[in-house]
């Protein structure tokens, strides 16, 4: 299974956590997450995820970008990540993922996104 094919899994990972729609719900934003040269759009409304495409999608906005190689994702899937590679910001420092344009509602909801990012882990 590629890194793609898991974060596929992501709607269904996200819909039985609770707690997560809970706390990300003040958080209304369009975003594009990047999985090796995967892209996929999240749209999230009052902190469900409400729509979940995968693949290009000619002049498709976002407010940001979350990208990273497919080695990146896999290790940062890792039941117990190595340390570089277990955290968004420890991955952007090594060169391995980068963030991208208007980083407010990452940073608004950084630990909500944190945990939405590695969500895929659960499946290790």
């Amino acid at each position: 299974m590629t890194a793609a094919d898991r974060f596929a899994r992501l709607p269904g990972l996200l819909s039985v956590d609770d707690d997560l729609a809970r706390r990300g719900r003040w958080l209304t934003t369009d975003c594009r997450v990047e999985v090796g040269g995967e892209p996929f759009h999240l749209a999230f409304r009052d902190g469900a995820l409400s729509a979940f495409e995968r693949g290009a999608r000619l002049m498709r906005s976002s407010t940001f970008t979350v990208r990273a190689t497919e080695e990146a994702w896999l290790e940062h899937w890792r039941p117990v990540p190595r340390p570089g590679w277990h955290d968004l910001f420890a991955l952007t420092k090594r060169g391995a993922a980068a963030l991208e344009g208007d980083l407010r509602p990452l940073l608004q909801n950084l630990q909500f996104f944190k945990d939405v990012l590695a969500l895929p882990r659960r499946e290790s």
